[in-house]
């Protein structure tokens, strides 16, 4: 190939936004890539982390060929071997393991390193491949699954406003949510609400960069953001501006939802919340009078014991105002409700009924597992009790096979490693979770060394294995006529063509899009309110007060954990701090810059302190995403986080776990 050439791709990465990119590429190589400018939400930027992903697929730490472990586990010694002898291992071990096990005893434990339909999580991809195994299935609750629960329960979907839309709000609340970090693209609508008289306010336990932005910020306490919700609907109903023809017409369960209003006064969750009353009382003053209001509510606020009622009680908030009967009003949390391309897993491909594994429990439901293969995650890195997902991985019963980019930390643990391509190297079918565009990445250039797709991988397997089953090897483009095929009304005129001439088309919904104006996706139509007492669900850390609590936000440099490898990104990240307030550096006579462990029961890491105002009081910060090999100590916030449970998706707590601050010798 020669020449040079535009190739329209999208970003794979787990973030809202989902971007739409250009890459230019001259005499075969990819040489720049740029926002594309024709996408609406895109406009043409990227963020500051994607900014860097040509570099990023060109490192010279790229993993390029096979490798088999040859040291200890852990020591990420290895020797490349070709792919037909990492085939032919990988074959004989699964065999063996079914054969004396059965095909539950192999954990696919995939992650959000891509959200590709083809390649990614969004669309499982290998499932077929592992239900004709009878492997576990994989329970990928490690995001937003405790708020996808509480949505649903309330209004019959997660999915709610179209996030354009906040460009027509009058009140706009970021509720838990730090968007110029993770999914800055939304602030050019918040900024164009702002334009035309918006009113912008932060809840958040940190001062977050968007609370610097925003027109007020209220530094929340950890997992009270029920009572929160609880408080401004007081101000609604005592003001009397709640809609009561919305209420009558449109939901449930109002008298018993009414009756656990009356008890958070102003008075009663400031003492609960940490948030003066008078502040409380101001925004329900906002809330009760200003039409639309829209509620921005991510992740990070449903990462507690309490955070899936969290959000079935903040999305009560426009039912009782009737903001989604308005354009510009109501809840975005994630748009993927509304994208219904076809994932057809072949469960009938299954031999038998099997079980399911939960990813945030790995540590401790890897002792039934004999293979571990974990793709498009670093478990090491990202997820609960890391500690105890060491010493599993040690063992030497286990055989773990990784796909992976670059050497993680859960490399060094593989026995067998497989090299995969990164996203300008492969097709694939994108939707965001916070817009209504699909997006085609077109496959740019060719794979450098002997790197191959994720569903390239299987189909190898599946045919080194002596598989028959047809569908396991569906071509790239078949797989996305099949997800493109489901006859659903919001892919009326979406195709492959369409989609690989154009690289992004918004689904079939009206702009401006008011999704529960006239009802509910429930069995009622209805929206149906907590029921009585079950609007608040205390979180640890709300229940035992005096502690410091740890929140582990996003960084601004790495996402997840990718990138966590990044020369560059790393500089810019500094060595890892946590944040504390004034009052508590005090109380424990701590000192600016000095290091110190942050630990608990279940483990510790090393961080610097930083004393900053920016945390209440009890909170203490330190951002997510580092890798454990090149941290001090060689740990991450996630030594200390426990394997617990959020009250509904089997949701994870990672800002939900209480930890003391002590100086390391000599500090």
């Amino acid at each position: 190939m020669s020449g040079e050439l535009r190739v329209l791709g999208a970003c794979p990465l787990d973030c809202p936004d989902t971007c739409s990119w250009v890459v230019t590429v001259k005499d075969g190589k990819a040489v720049k890539m740029r926002g594309n400018p024709d996408q609406p939400y895109t406009r043409g930027a990227l963020c500051v982390k994607v900014n860097r992903y040509l570099e990023h697929t060109q490192a010279d730490d790229r993993i390029l060929y096979p490798m088999r472990r040859t040291g200890p586990k852990g020591s990420g010694q290895f020797e490349r071997i070709s792919w037909d002898e990492a085939l032919e291992e990988i074959s004989v071990r699964l065999r063996r393991i079914i054969d004396e096990h059965g095909g539950e005893a192999i954990w696919p434990y995939q992650g959000t390193g891509s959200l590709g339909y083809i390649h990614g999580c969004e669309g499982v991809a290998g499932r077929r491949f592992w239900n004709v195994l009878g492997a576990s299935k994989h329970a990928l609750n490690i995001c937003s699954t405790a708020g996808n629960t509480g949505l649903t329960l309330a209004n019959g979907t997660a999915a709610g406003m179209d996030p354009e839309n906040f460009a027509q709000s009058k009140l706009i609340l970021l509720w838990g949510t730090n968007t110029l970090t993770s999914g800055h693209h939304l602030w050019k609508f918040i900024q164009d609400g702002r334009a035309d008289g918006a009113h912008v306010v932060a809840i958040d336990p940190i001062r977050t960069r968007t609370a610097d932005q925003a027109d007020e910020h209220l530094a929340i306490r950890p997992g009270t953001d029920a009572v929160l919700a609880l408080a401004l609907l007081n101000v609604v109903l005592s003001e009397g501006t709640q809609d009561e023809e919305f209420i009558a017409r449109h939901t449930q369960g109002w008298d018993d939802f009414s009756a656990e209003i009356q008890k958070y006064p102003p008075s009663v969750a400031a003492e609960i919340t940490g948030i003066p009353a008078e502040d409380i009382h101001k925004l329900g003053m906002m809330v009760a009078h200003t039409r639309p209001t829209a509620i921005r509510a991510t992740m990070g606020l449903q990462r507690h014991e309490g955070g899936g009622t969290a959000l079935r009680t903040i999305a009560a908030i426009p039912g009782v105002t009737g903001d989604w009967r308005h354009p510009g009003g109501g809840v975005a949390y994630s748009t993927s409700g509304h994208v219904h391309l076809d994932i057809d897993m072949r469960d009938d491909l299954l031999p038998k009924r099997v079980r399911t594994l939960t990813m945030t429990k790995l540590a401790s439901q890897l002792n039934s597992v004999k293979c571990l293969w974990v793709y498009g995650a670093n478990p090491m890195a990202s997820t609960s009790d890391s500690n105890g997902i060491r010493a599993q991985l040690e063992r030497e019963d286990l055989f773990t096979v990784v796909m992976e980019q670059f050497p993680t930390d859960t490399v060094d643990y593989a026995d067998i490693v497989l090299p995969a391509t990164m996203q300008t190297e492969h097709h694939d079918l994108h939707a965001g979770y916070g817009h209504l565009y699909l997006l085609w990445n077109e496959k740019a250039v060719e794979p450098p060394g002997e790197c191959l797709s994720t569903a390239e991988t299987f189909r190898r397997l599946a045919g080194h294995m002596g598989l028959t089953e047809p569908s396991l090897f569906d071509s790239d483009l078949e797989l996305a006529e099949q997800l493109l095929g489901g006859g659903h009304p919001s892919l009326e005129g979406v195709t492959l063509d369409r989609l690989r001439k154009e690289g992004w088309v918004r689904m079939n919904y009206p702009q401006p899009f008011a999704p529960f104006a006239d009802g509910f996706p429930t069995p009622s139509g209805r929206l149906r309110f907590p029921p009585a007492g079950k609007a608040y669900v205390p979180s640890q850390s709300a229940r035992t007060p005096g502690g410091l609590t740890l929140i582990t936000p996003a960084s601004h440099t790495f996402l997840n954990s990718t990138f966590g490898n990044n020369p560059e990104l790393r500089r810019r990240a500094k060595d890892p701090v946590v944040l504390v307030h004034p009052d508590d550096a005090q109380t424990r006579g701590l000192l600016d810059g000095q290091r110190v462990r942050v630990h608990n029961a279940s483990g510790e890491f090393l961080a610097d302190v930083e004393i900053s105002d920016r945390v209440a009081r009890g909170v203490v910060a330190s951002p997510k995403g580092r890798w454990r090999k090149h941290s001090p100590g060689g740990a991450n916030p996630n030594a200390v986080v426990e394997e617990r449970d959020a009250d509904m998706g089997r949701g994870p707590v990672y800002h939900d776990n209480q930890v003391e601050l002590s100086p390391c010798a000599g500090s």
